[in-house]
Protein backbone atom coordinates (compact mmCIF):
# COMPACT_ATOMS: atom_id res chain seq x y z
CA UNK A 1 0.00 0.00 0.00
CA UNK A 2 1.84 3.36 -1.35
CA UNK A 3 0.54 6.31 1.27
CA UNK A 4 0.75 10.10 1.27
CA UNK A 5 2.96 11.24 4.01
CA UNK A 6 0.95 14.18 4.77
CA UNK A 7 -1.68 11.06 6.62
CA UNK A 8 -1.63 11.09 10.07
CA UNK A 9 0.13 8.90 12.24
CA UNK A 10 -3.31 7.01 13.05
CA UNK A 11 -4.30 6.84 9.62
CA UNK A 12 -1.41 4.82 9.05
CA UNK A 13 -1.88 2.59 11.57
CA UNK A 14 -5.75 2.03 11.02
CA UNK A 15 -4.20 0.70 7.68
CA UNK A 16 -1.29 -1.27 8.93
CA UNK A 17 -3.79 -3.03 12.01
CA UNK A 18 -5.93 -4.33 8.65
CA UNK A 19 -2.64 -6.41 7.91
CA UNK A 20 -1.56 -3.82 5.19
CA UNK A 21 1.98 -3.23 4.85
CA UNK A 22 2.45 0.96 3.82
CA UNK A 23 5.16 3.08 1.90
CA UNK A 24 4.98 6.36 2.89
CA UNK A 25 5.91 8.68 1.14
CA UNK A 26 5.76 12.98 0.79
CA UNK A 27 4.41 14.06 -2.53
CA UNK A 28 6.69 16.94 -2.95
CA UNK A 29 9.27 14.91 -3.18
CA UNK A 30 8.14 13.67 -6.51
CA UNK A 31 7.66 16.16 -10.02
CA UNK A 32 6.26 14.25 -12.32
CA UNK A 33 3.54 10.80 -12.57
CA UNK A 34 7.09 8.74 -13.98
CA UNK A 35 8.45 8.95 -10.98
CA UNK A 36 5.57 7.43 -8.90
CA UNK A 37 5.51 4.47 -11.71
CA UNK A 38 9.31 3.63 -10.72
CA UNK A 39 8.25 3.62 -6.89
CA UNK A 40 5.23 1.51 -7.69
CA UNK A 41 7.38 -1.21 -9.77
CA UNK A 42 9.98 -1.16 -7.04
CA UNK A 43 7.87 -1.59 -4.01
CA UNK A 44 5.26 -3.75 -5.71
CA UNK A 45 2.23 -1.87 -4.63
CA UNK A 46 -0.83 -2.91 -5.09
CA UNK A 47 -3.09 0.41 -4.00
CA UNK A 48 -3.22 3.54 -2.99
CA UNK A 49 -4.15 6.04 -0.72
CA UNK A 50 -3.22 10.10 -0.89
CA UNK A 51 -4.24 12.94 0.93
CA UNK A 52 -5.27 15.84 -0.97
CA UNK A 53 -7.09 15.72 -4.14
CA UNK A 54 -4.47 17.83 -6.71
CA UNK A 55 -0.89 17.76 -4.86
CA UNK A 56 -1.29 13.55 -4.53
CA UNK A 57 -3.61 12.50 -6.31
CA UNK A 58 -2.66 13.59 -9.56
CA UNK A 59 0.62 11.50 -9.30
CA UNK A 60 -1.49 8.70 -8.81
CA UNK A 61 -3.20 8.92 -12.48
CA UNK A 62 -3.03 6.26 -15.17
CA UNK A 63 -0.51 3.66 -13.04
CA UNK A 64 -3.66 1.15 -13.23
CA UNK A 65 -3.33 0.45 -9.50
CA UNK A 66 -6.65 1.29 -7.55
CA UNK A 67 -6.42 4.47 -5.14
CA UNK A 68 -8.17 6.43 -2.84
CA UNK A 69 -8.34 10.11 -2.02
CA UNK A 70 -8.77 11.89 0.95
CA UNK A 71 -9.39 15.86 0.64
CA UNK A 72 -7.24 17.85 2.29
CA UNK A 73 -9.16 21.33 2.27
CA UNK A 74 -6.77 23.55 0.04
CA UNK A 75 -7.67 21.10 -3.29
CA UNK A 76 -11.45 22.17 -2.82
CA UNK A 77 -11.29 25.26 -0.47
CA UNK A 78 -8.61 27.11 -2.87
CA UNK A 79 -7.26 24.79 -6.05
CA UNK A 80 -10.92 23.99 -7.21
CA UNK A 81 -11.26 27.51 -8.44
CA UNK A 82 -8.32 27.47 -10.36
CA UNK A 83 -9.37 25.91 -14.05
CA UNK A 84 -6.22 23.63 -14.56
CA UNK A 85 -6.09 22.35 -11.15
CA UNK A 86 -9.84 21.96 -10.72
CA UNK A 87 -9.43 20.04 -14.52
CA UNK A 88 -7.17 17.26 -13.11
CA UNK A 89 -8.65 16.85 -9.96
CA UNK A 90 -11.70 16.45 -11.69
CA UNK A 91 -9.90 13.37 -13.55
CA UNK A 92 -8.53 12.31 -10.09
CA UNK A 93 -11.79 11.84 -8.57
CA UNK A 94 -13.16 10.20 -11.75
CA UNK A 95 -10.50 7.40 -11.39
CA UNK A 96 -10.32 7.15 -7.64
CA UNK A 97 -12.95 4.12 -5.93
CA UNK A 98 -13.66 6.47 -3.21
CA UNK A 99 -12.62 9.86 -1.65
CA UNK A 100 -12.99 11.15 2.59
CA UNK A 101 -14.13 14.60 3.29
CA UNK A 102 -13.83 15.55 6.77
CA UNK A 103 -17.43 17.05 7.25
CA UNK A 104 -20.40 17.15 5.55
CA UNK A 105 -20.00 20.74 4.10
CA UNK A 106 -16.86 19.69 2.41
CA UNK A 107 -18.50 17.07 0.57
CA UNK A 108 -20.85 18.90 -0.30
CA UNK A 109 -18.74 21.66 -2.15
CA UNK A 110 -16.63 18.78 -3.69
CA UNK A 111 -20.06 16.82 -5.00
CA UNK A 112 -21.11 20.81 -6.28
CA UNK A 113 -17.63 22.04 -7.82
CA UNK A 114 -17.29 18.74 -10.07
CA UNK A 115 -21.42 18.34 -11.05
CA UNK A 116 -21.18 21.37 -12.22
CA UNK A 117 -18.00 21.01 -14.02
CA UNK A 118 -19.53 17.64 -15.18
CA UNK A 119 -22.72 19.44 -16.46
CA UNK A 120 -20.13 21.98 -18.21
CA UNK A 121 -18.44 19.24 -20.26
CA UNK A 122 -21.73 17.37 -21.00
CA UNK A 123 -23.08 20.55 -22.48
CA UNK A 124 -20.16 21.18 -24.89
CA UNK A 125 -19.24 17.71 -25.99
CA UNK A 126 -23.42 16.95 -26.53
CA UNK A 127 -23.25 13.70 -25.28
CA UNK A 128 -23.98 12.29 -21.44
CA UNK A 129 -21.12 12.77 -18.35
CA UNK A 130 -21.69 11.00 -15.68
CA UNK A 131 -20.48 13.87 -11.96
CA UNK A 132 -17.14 12.19 -10.92
CA UNK A 133 -17.78 12.67 -7.33
CA UNK A 134 -21.78 10.17 -7.70
CA UNK A 135 -21.60 7.90 -5.07
CA UNK A 136 -17.36 8.00 -4.42
CA UNK A 137 -17.37 10.63 -1.17
CA UNK A 138 -17.76 9.70 2.66
CA UNK A 139 -17.65 12.04 5.23
CA UNK A 140 -15.62 11.02 8.25
CA UNK A 141 -14.21 13.36 10.75
CA UNK A 142 -10.65 12.86 11.61
CA UNK A 143 -10.52 10.62 14.67
CA UNK A 144 -8.08 11.85 17.97
CA UNK A 145 -6.05 10.12 20.34
CA UNK A 146 -3.56 11.88 21.95
CA UNK A 147 -0.15 10.58 23.81
CA UNK A 148 1.13 13.26 25.44
CA UNK A 149 4.82 12.17 26.55
CA UNK A 150 4.70 11.84 30.63
CA UNK A 151 8.87 12.66 30.80
CA UNK A 152 8.56 15.49 28.75
CA UNK A 153 10.44 18.36 30.55
CA UNK A 154 8.66 21.51 30.26
CA UNK A 155 10.91 23.92 32.13
CA UNK A 156 14.14 22.50 29.45
CA UNK A 157 11.26 23.41 26.41
CA UNK A 158 11.13 26.98 27.80
CA UNK A 159 15.30 27.08 28.59
CA UNK A 160 15.34 25.62 24.84
CA UNK A 161 13.05 28.42 23.13
CA UNK A 162 14.87 31.06 25.11
CA UNK A 163 11.35 32.06 27.56
CA UNK A 164 11.88 33.78 30.52
CA UNK A 165 9.83 31.13 32.31
CA UNK A 166 10.47 32.46 35.71
CA UNK A 167 7.93 35.48 34.71
CA UNK A 168 4.84 35.97 36.62
CA UNK A 169 1.80 33.97 35.41
CA UNK A 170 3.92 32.62 32.07
CA UNK A 171 1.00 32.61 29.30
CA UNK A 172 2.50 30.45 26.09
CA UNK A 173 0.04 30.39 22.67
CA UNK A 174 1.25 27.51 20.65
CA UNK A 175 0.91 27.49 16.75
CA UNK A 176 1.16 24.73 15.04
CA UNK A 177 1.53 24.15 11.62
CA UNK A 178 3.96 23.37 8.43
CA UNK A 179 5.55 26.44 7.73
CA UNK A 180 3.84 27.42 3.89
CA UNK A 181 1.84 30.15 3.15
CA UNK A 182 -1.79 28.94 3.22
CA UNK A 183 -1.23 28.20 6.92
CA UNK A 184 -0.48 31.85 7.46
CA UNK A 185 1.66 31.92 10.47
CA UNK A 186 2.54 35.27 10.02
CA UNK A 187 -0.82 36.66 10.69
CA UNK A 188 -0.51 37.66 14.17
CA UNK A 189 2.57 38.24 14.60
CA UNK A 190 2.81 41.53 14.48
CA UNK A 191 -0.38 42.16 17.27
CA UNK A 192 1.14 39.34 19.20
CA UNK A 193 4.52 41.65 19.64
CA UNK A 194 3.26 44.15 20.52
CA UNK A 195 0.74 42.99 23.30
CA UNK A 196 3.99 40.89 24.36
CA UNK A 197 5.50 44.35 25.16
CA UNK A 198 2.35 45.56 27.05
CA UNK A 199 2.23 42.31 28.45
CA UNK A 200 5.93 40.34 28.98
CA UNK A 201 4.07 37.25 30.40
CA UNK A 202 2.61 36.45 26.86
CA UNK A 203 4.24 34.50 24.63
CA UNK A 204 3.40 32.99 21.46
CA UNK A 205 5.24 29.48 19.67
CA UNK A 206 5.19 28.70 16.30
CA UNK A 207 6.16 24.88 15.96
CA UNK A 208 6.06 23.12 13.03
CA UNK A 209 7.83 21.79 10.13
CA UNK A 210 9.08 23.99 7.58
CA UNK A 211 8.10 22.63 4.57
CA UNK A 212 8.16 25.48 1.90
CA UNK A 213 11.90 26.49 2.42
CA UNK A 214 11.48 30.35 0.51
CA UNK A 215 8.90 30.95 2.87
CA UNK A 216 10.61 29.53 5.96
CA UNK A 217 13.09 32.18 5.25
CA UNK A 218 10.66 34.65 5.49
CA UNK A 219 9.11 33.13 8.71
CA UNK A 220 12.75 33.09 10.12
CA UNK A 221 13.42 36.53 9.10
CA UNK A 222 9.82 38.34 10.75
CA UNK A 223 10.52 36.05 14.27
CA UNK A 224 13.68 37.27 14.81
CA UNK A 225 12.62 40.41 15.18
CA UNK A 226 9.19 39.98 16.60
CA UNK A 227 9.50 40.55 20.89
CA UNK A 228 7.83 38.03 22.63
CA UNK A 229 7.48 35.81 19.96
CA UNK A 230 9.30 32.23 19.32
CA UNK A 231 9.90 29.40 16.42
CA UNK A 232 10.97 26.01 17.06
CA UNK A 233 11.14 23.14 15.07
CA UNK A 234 9.43 19.81 13.77
CA UNK A 235 8.85 17.55 16.97
CA UNK A 236 7.88 14.05 17.95
CA UNK A 237 3.98 14.03 18.61
CA UNK A 238 4.30 12.60 21.88
CA UNK A 239 6.58 15.49 23.08
CA UNK A 240 4.33 17.77 21.07
CA UNK A 241 1.48 16.54 22.73
CA UNK A 242 3.32 17.47 25.96
CA UNK A 243 3.98 21.15 25.00
CA UNK A 244 0.25 21.72 24.17
CA UNK A 245 -0.80 20.30 27.18
CA UNK A 246 1.29 22.61 29.11
CA UNK A 247 0.35 25.92 27.10
CA UNK A 248 -2.08 27.67 28.14
CA UNK A 249 -4.04 28.10 24.26
CA UNK A 250 -3.77 26.54 21.20
CA UNK A 251 -3.73 28.95 18.15
CA UNK A 252 -4.75 28.34 14.57
CA UNK A 253 -4.71 31.29 12.11
CA UNK A 254 -4.94 29.31 8.44
CA UNK A 255 -5.90 30.44 5.29
CA UNK A 256 -7.55 27.46 4.29
CA UNK A 257 -8.07 24.32 6.76
CA UNK A 258 -9.77 21.04 6.01
CA UNK A 259 -10.06 20.04 9.45
CA UNK A 260 -7.49 20.95 11.94
CA UNK A 261 -5.81 17.79 14.26
CA UNK A 262 -4.16 20.00 16.48
CA UNK A 263 -7.39 22.13 17.16
CA UNK A 264 -8.98 18.79 17.67
CA UNK A 265 -5.99 17.23 19.80
CA UNK A 266 -6.06 20.60 22.03
CA UNK A 267 -9.88 20.17 22.75
CA UNK A 268 -8.63 16.39 23.49
CA UNK A 269 -6.03 17.84 26.40
CA UNK A 270 -8.20 20.27 27.97
CA UNK A 271 -6.94 23.51 26.85
CA UNK A 272 -8.62 26.09 24.84
CA UNK A 273 -8.44 26.58 21.26
CA UNK A 274 -8.37 30.25 19.45
CA UNK A 275 -8.92 29.69 15.86
CA UNK A 276 -9.30 32.31 12.64
CA UNK A 277 -12.82 32.44 11.76
CA UNK A 278 -12.95 30.32 8.55
CA UNK A 279 -15.01 27.37 7.20
CA UNK A 280 -12.93 24.44 8.45
CA UNK A 281 -12.26 25.26 11.91
CA UNK A 282 -15.90 26.76 12.20
CA UNK A 283 -16.65 23.61 11.47
CA UNK A 284 -15.93 22.15 15.06
CA UNK A 285 -15.25 25.63 16.44
CA UNK A 286 -18.26 26.93 17.93
CA UNK A 287 -17.38 30.55 19.02
CA UNK A 288 -17.69 30.56 22.78
CA UNK A 289 -18.69 27.23 23.02
CA UNK A 290 -16.04 24.97 22.18
CA UNK A 291 -13.26 27.63 21.68
CA UNK A 292 -12.88 31.09 19.88
CA UNK A 293 -13.11 32.30 16.56
CA UNK A 294 -11.10 35.46 15.46
CA UNK A 295 -11.51 37.51 12.31
CA UNK A 296 -8.49 39.80 12.35
CA UNK A 297 -5.35 40.06 14.46
CA UNK A 298 -6.93 42.83 16.80
CA UNK A 299 -9.94 39.96 17.24
CA UNK A 300 -7.66 37.47 18.57
CA UNK A 301 -5.93 39.83 20.61
CA UNK A 302 -8.97 40.79 22.39
CA UNK A 303 -10.51 36.94 22.69
CA UNK A 304 -6.79 36.56 24.24
CA UNK A 305 -7.16 38.82 27.05
CA UNK A 306 -10.84 38.02 27.67
CA UNK A 307 -9.58 34.30 27.71
CA UNK A 308 -7.16 35.61 30.49
CA UNK A 309 -9.46 37.29 32.24
CA UNK A 310 -12.17 35.29 32.63
CA UNK A 311 -11.35 32.14 34.09
CA UNK A 312 -15.22 30.80 33.80
CA UNK A 313 -15.48 30.86 30.27
CA UNK A 314 -11.93 28.69 30.20
CA UNK A 315 -13.37 25.92 31.97
CA UNK A 316 -16.53 26.16 29.93
CA UNK A 317 -14.70 26.01 26.56
CA UNK A 318 -12.59 23.00 27.77
CA UNK A 319 -15.28 21.64 29.05
CA UNK A 320 -17.43 21.49 26.03
CA UNK A 321 -14.58 21.42 23.62
CA UNK A 322 -13.34 17.42 25.25
CA UNK A 323 -16.92 16.39 24.95
CA UNK A 324 -16.99 17.37 21.63
CA UNK A 325 -14.37 15.50 20.64
CA UNK A 326 -15.51 12.47 22.68
CA UNK A 327 -18.98 12.60 21.07
CA UNK A 328 -17.67 12.82 17.19
CA UNK A 329 -14.38 12.29 16.50
CA UNK A 330 -13.65 8.67 17.64
CA UNK A 331 -10.53 7.14 16.95
CA UNK A 332 -12.40 3.66 16.96
CA UNK A 333 -15.09 4.91 14.82
CA UNK A 334 -12.32 6.31 12.26
CA UNK A 335 -10.51 3.20 12.13
CA UNK A 336 -13.56 1.00 11.38
CA UNK A 337 -14.10 3.71 8.37
CA UNK A 338 -10.49 2.98 6.80
CA UNK A 339 -9.93 -0.28 7.00
CA UNK A 340 -13.93 -0.70 5.53
CA UNK A 341 -13.11 1.90 2.41
CA UNK A 342 -9.56 -0.21 1.67
CA UNK A 343 -11.42 -3.15 1.14
CA UNK A 344 -12.99 -1.06 -2.65
CA UNK A 345 -8.96 -0.73 -3.07
CA UNK A 346 -8.94 -4.89 -3.01
CA UNK A 347 -9.38 -6.66 -6.41
CA UNK A 348 -9.98 -5.30 -10.46
CA UNK A 349 -10.90 -2.40 -11.51
CA UNK A 350 -14.33 -4.37 -13.05
CA UNK A 351 -14.99 -5.46 -9.46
Amino acid sequence: MLTARCLSDDTLAHLEAAGHVCVLKDAFDFESPSEIANLILAENCEAALALHLYRGGRLLQGHRIPFGIIFGGTDVNEDANQEEKNTVMGRVLEEARFAVAFTESMKEMAQAQWKARQISLAVTRAVPVQPHAKGKIYVQSQGIATTPNAAFNWNTFLQRSEINHSADNLHIFLLICGLRQVKDPLYLVDAFSEWHQEEPSVYLVIAGPEVDPVFTREVKAKVRRAAGVRLIGEMPQEDLHAVVKNCFAVVNSSVSEGMSAAILEAMDLEVPVLARNIPGNAAVVKHEVTGLLFSNPQEFVHLAKRLLSEPALEKEIVVNGREYVRMYHSWQVERDTYQQLIRKLEGSTED
